[in-house]
This record gives C-alpha cells, structure tokens and sequence, in this order.
C-alpha cells in the first residue's frame, strides 16, 4: 500500500509540456526591459540638461550678455501659454474626433449593407489622409467668419485646426471601435436575442460597454500621437508654441539660441506624452484579452 505524500507530484502521461496552457507574466515587463526604459529616460533627461544648462554656464564669464538659461527663462511664461494652447487644441480634436468615431465605427458594423460601405469608405479616406492637408483644406474651404442675421460672427484658425485634427481622430477611432465590436463573442449577441433584446438595445447595453477596455490603450495612444501633432497648426498661422518660439528666436536674433530653445520645447512634449505611453503600456497588459 503506497502512502500518498503532497510532496510527491504524480506523472501524468500524454501531456507534454508544449500543450499545457500558457500564462501570462503578472509582473509587467521583464527587469531587463524596466532597466532599459529607466536608463533611457535617464540618459534623455541627462543630455537635455547638458545641451541646456552647459552653453549657459559656459557664458558666465560675460555679465554684459544674458546666458541661454537666463533667456530660457524669461520665456518661459510665453512659451507655457503656447504649450497650453497645443493642448487645448488637443483635447478638443480628441473630444471631436472621439464622438464622430464612435458613431462612425458602430456604422461600420451595420447590417444595412450601404450604410456599411458608405462608413468603411469615409473611415479610410480620413484615416489615409495627411493631416497637414486636411488643416489646409479646413482653413482654405472654411469661411473666416459667419453672417448670422446680420451680424458677422468670426471664426479663428484655431477652431478650423481642431476640426482639421479631429478629422483623422474621427478615423482611427471607427477603425478601433470596429475592431472591438467585431471582437466580442457571437455567443453574447445570440444570448441577447434569445432573451428579446433588439440589436440597438444589445449593441448599447451589452456590447458598446464591453469595447471600452478593448479600445481604451489604443485610444490614448492615438492621443499621445495627436499631442505631438499639433505643431503643425503652427504652419497655418496658428500661436501655439511652435510660433511663439520662432518669435523668441527672430526677437532674441541668436544664433546659439537655436538648437536649446528646440530642445526646452521638446522637452516639454516628452514630459507630457511620457506618462500617457507608460500608462498605456499598463493598460494593455490589465485589459488584455485572453485567449
């Protein structure tokens, strides 16, 4: 008679180790990654402040002209206006794009098979298009002013620049809602329809809630990308930081100046859309899906 002992791990035959299930890391990313990413930042942030802080301790020695910090400095509240401005435009494009998407993306899934193609072709026109063009378009088709009962109303670039940028937000987002409805299970709108409920119903009460995790990494990512893409309403005639710093530079007439005054901007940019890239990174190893 064998006493059965809990150390003791019984062989069961016709598993191998290939088919048994797989699962995922709890942890994140591995150690070597976390290093990686941590010295990365590190080594930006480090030569950064070499760029930046080294020509204007280097300028000490001549009290007659202001060092690049000093002149860093004194624009800074200019320059932060103008940041802000990028990322009121930002938020708004986000905001914009973000509801014409959604309703573009449940259009997709349609069953009417016009309204299907006429929302798949809409998507891919914008979701190709270049995006300085569609700000082009925006500020060239767009009147600079309405007339309402006689009274002239204007309508600045910054406006037609979020209407410009919501557009491909608009796009990309149909493509990730798209992509999520089709992702949940045929089981669950079987099982609406057996217990009475319509497709509408089903679709908002049961499905629409489920696609928030799914699309929720890739939306944010769309943002960060969104953020970085606001410098080009500058090209448009637009004062966000991108003209104010061509401003600084023309008024200042250096030409040391140019490469940190760029560099303190970026800065700024890499300090912002940082924390949305790592957070995304975190949201998709927690809503992951499972198969």
């Amino acid at each position: 008679m064998t006493m059965y002992s809990p150390h003791l791990k019984p062989k069961v035959r016709g598993h191998m180790p290939v088919m048994l299930p797989m699962r995922l890391r709890a942890d994140g990313l591995p150690l070597a990654d976390r290093l990686f990413n941590l010295w990365t930042l590190t080594a930006l942030v480090l030569a950064l402040a070499a760029v930046l802080i080294g020509p204007a301790f280097a300028q000490l020695a001549t009290p007659d002209e202001r060092t690049i910090l000093m002149i860093l400095l004194e624009w800074t509240p200019t320059l932060a206006k103008g940041f802000g401005f990028n990322v009121l435009i930002s938020v708004l494009s986000m905001l914009i794009g973000t509801i014409m998407g959604v309703f573009l993306g449940v259009l997709q899934v349609s069953q009417i098979r016009p309204i299907r193609q006429s929302a798949w072709l809409v998507t891919q026109f914008f979701r190709n298009s270049p995006w300085l063009v569609l700000l082009f378009y925006c500020i060239l088709l767009i009147p600079f002013q309405f007339e309402v009962f006689g009274v002239k109303i204007p309508f600045p670039g910054w406006i037609k620049a979020v209407i410009g940028l919501s557009l491909p937000v608009m796009a990309y987002t149909s493509e990730f809602m798209r992509g999520a409805i089709l992702s949940i299970p045929t089981g669950q709108w079987e099982s609406a329809e057996s217990l009475g409920f319509s497709r509408r119903m089903t679709l908002t009460n049961i499905i629409l809630p489920q696609t928030v995790k799914r699309v929720l990494p890739s939306w944010m990512n769309l943002y960060a990308v969104l953020t970085m893409a606001t410098p080009l309403v500058s090209i448009i005639g637009v004062d966000d930081v991108m003209a104010l710093t061509r401003a600084a530079l023309s008024a200042e007439g250096r030409a040391d100046l140019l490469i940190p005054m760029y560099l303190y901007i970026l800065s700024w940019f890499f300090l912002y859309c940082y924390p949305i890239s790592s957070l995304t990174r975190v949201l998709e190893r927690k809503y992951s899906v499972k198969l």
